[in-house]
C-alpha cells in the first residue's frame, strides 16, 4: 500500500493561498503594547488548542477542556452532551484583525484550578516577551509545532499585530521600551 505523502491535500499552493487569504483585506488599527500583549496571549491560548477546521472571521467557536487537552469546536455546549465535550471554557471569536477573543464561561470563571493554569501560562508568556530582544521577535510568524490551520492563523495574527505595532510606532522596541511609552505623554518622545 502506498503512503500518500500529502494526506490532507496541503501542498505548497494551498498553503500559500491560505496564507494570502488569511492576510487579505485586514483592517488593522494602531494598538498600544498592553492591548497587543493581551490579544497575542489570548490568541495564542486559543491557537494552541486542538482543532481541524479553518476558522472564519466573525464566527463564534467554543473552547473546551477534557483532562489536560484544550480543543476548539464549532458546537456550542447546548448542542451536545456534557460528557462528550468536557469542561466548557468559553466562547471564542475570530476578530476582523485576526486576533481572538475569549469570553470565559461563568463556571470556568469560578474554577480556581483553571484560573491558576491560565495565570501560569500568562506569566510564562510575559517572561517570553521580556526575554525577546523586540516584541516583533515574540510574534508567531512561523511556528512549526502548530498544526496546519493553527499555523496559518498564527502567521496571519503575527502580520496583523506587526502592522498595528508599525502604526503605533512600537515596532522594533523591546517589551520594556514599548511599555515605557504607556507612561510617556502623547507626543512621540523618541525623536
Amino acid at each position: 500500500m502506498d503512503k500518500t505523502p500529502n494526506p490532507q491535500g496541503k501542498g505548497l499552493v494551498p498553503v500559500l493561498e491560505s496564507l494570502a487569504a488569511s492576510r487579505a483585506a485586514i483592517a488593522v488599527p494602531p494598538k498600544r503594547i498592553d492591548q497587543i500583549s493581551s490579544e497575542l496571549f489570548t490568541s495564542l491560548f486559543v491557537l494552541e488548542s486542538d482543532f481541524k477546521f479553518r476558522p472564519v472571521v466573525g464566527h463564534s467557536y467554543w473552547l473546551y477542556r477534557k483532562g489536560e487537552r484544550f480543543w476548539l469546536s464549532m458546537l456550542a455546549p447546548h448542542e451536545w452532551s456534557a460528557a462528550a465535550h468536557g469542561q466548557v471554557i468559553g466562547e471564542c471569536t475570530l476578530q476582523d484583525d485576526i486576533t481572538w477573543t475569549l469570553t470565559l464561561d461563568a463556571a470556568a470563571a469560578q474554577d480556581t484550578a483553571l484560573l491558576r493554569l491560565i495565570e501560569a501560562k500568562k506569566l510564562a508568556f510575559e517572561q517570553r516577551l521580556e526575554n525577546a530582544g523586540t516584541v516583533d521577535e515574540a510574534l508567531p510568524v512561523f511556528d512549526a509545532s502548530l498544526p496546519f490551520y493553527q499555523r496559518v492563523c498564527a502567521s496571519a495574527l503575527a502580520a496583523s499585530l506587526r502592522v498595528s505595532m508599525q502604526k503605533s510606532g512600537i515596532e522594533g522596541l523591546s517589551y520594556d521600551e514599548a511599555r515605557g511609552l504607556l507612561a510617556a505623554p502623547e507626543a512621540d518622545t523618541r525623536d
